[in-house]
């Protein structure tokens, strides 16, 4: 925890490295003071069929969940560092967007495997 879920339209893929955004919003996470870096997970998911205002615009939206407690003020750093650090890198994609989700800590579970 915190999950930070990259999704994107498949065309952005051809231009820029999906990896290099991931580590970019890992980076944005631990740059923010706001999360530890060993609770960061990042994932993406490419859509094919999306629909946007004009045909061949392309969009990234990043999902931020975090366990609940945090202030605004904390949100809106994360959300600020992580959008100008993918506007930064991916200088043509049409629509970036960030979200910043609180799950209740008192319903979260989760179960870890012990280092082998």
């Amino acid at each position: 925890m915190p999950h930070f879920v990259i999704e994107h339209s498949r065309d952005v893929e051809e231009e820029y490295d999906i990896k290099k955004v991931m580590q970019i919003a890992y980076d944005s996470g631990v740059a923010s003071g706001v999360m530890a870096p060993a609770d960061i997970k990042v994932r993406a998911r490419p859509y094919d069929y999306y629909r946007l205002l004009e045909e061949g615009d392309s969009f990234v939206h990043v999902t931020v969940f975090l366990l609940d407690g945090r202030s605004d003020d904390q949100k809106t750093k994360v959300s600020e560092l992580l959008r100008g650090n993918l506007a930064d890198y991916l200088s043509t994609v049409t629509s970036i967007s960030i979200d910043i989700r609180d799950m209740n800590r008192n319903c979260y579970l989760k179960r870890l495997l012990p280092p082998a």
